[in-house]
């Protein structure tokens, strides 16, 4: 049975995710898609009543202007998220663990109008929220043209770990999927990797544990 991951996502994650799966029993190789790295942007005018944080790089990354905005609510989508958020400096963290759709109907909930989100270059939002939302963009993930030759040798006999639908998009550009089992963090980044893979998986939820959860049950399947 072969319990090899190959994990894509930028750093400090894929180091997080694969010592999580060598704790399983996985052997895990971390090749990155994306090198983040900090953009300059323009702090608000005014203080916003919440913002929004759909990534954990938008803390690690978002350089000196957090500090005049950690006094504010925060809405982070994922623990992990919230996580570098506090270490930011935010005090009050709402955290969602269902995905921004859902962090977004308890920001209506808790009666926030308008939101600031922290972003990606490259981000992703549901079009209609039913809350204003003001964005900055404070930091970029530049892809990759071509996978290690390390991660590429080991393709045959590894479940691939995609977490996101940026990330699923650009690796199904980079290999022939026919002979390649993925697992995909939730049902858009499904989408985003499009057809022709030996097996896929998606996690029941979408975290890191429930990624590797369901990686273990294709290696499983595979026997």
């Amino acid at each position: 049975m072969s319990r090899t991951l190959l994990v894509l996502r930028p750093e400090p994650g894929a180091s997080a995710t694969a010592a999580a799966a060598a704790a399983l029993g996985f052997a895990a190789l971390a090749a990155p898609l994306f090198t983040v790295r900090s953009v300059d942007w323009p702090a608000p005018p005014t203080l916003p009543p919440a913002v929004l944080m759909t990534s954990a790089n938008a803390a690690r990354h978002g350089g000196g202007g957090l500090g005049a905005l950690v006094g504010v609510p925060l809405y982070a989508v994922g623990e992990s998220t919230a996580a570098a958020a506090r270490i930011a400096g935010f005090s009050h963290v709402v955290v969602g663990s269902d995905g921004v759709d859902a962090i977004l109907e308890q920001a209506a909930r808790d009666g926030i109008g308008r939101l600031l989100h922290l972003a990606g270059r490259e981000h992703r939002l549901p079009a209609n929220t039913g809350i204003a939302i003001e964005r900055r963009v404070i930091y970029a993930a530049d892809a990759v043209t071509a996978l290690p030759e390390a991660a590429r040798a080991a393709l045959p006999d590894a479940v691939v770990l995609l977490h996101s639908p940026r990330a699923a998009a650009l690796f199904a550009t980079l290999v022939d999927p026919s002979g390649i089992a993925i697992a995909a963090m939730s049902s858009a980044t499904r989408v985003a990797a499009g057809e022709g893979w030996r097996t896929v998986a998606i996690a029941e939820r979408p975290t890191d544990a429930s990624l590797l959860a369901a990686a273990a049950k294709l290696c499983d399947q595979r026997g």
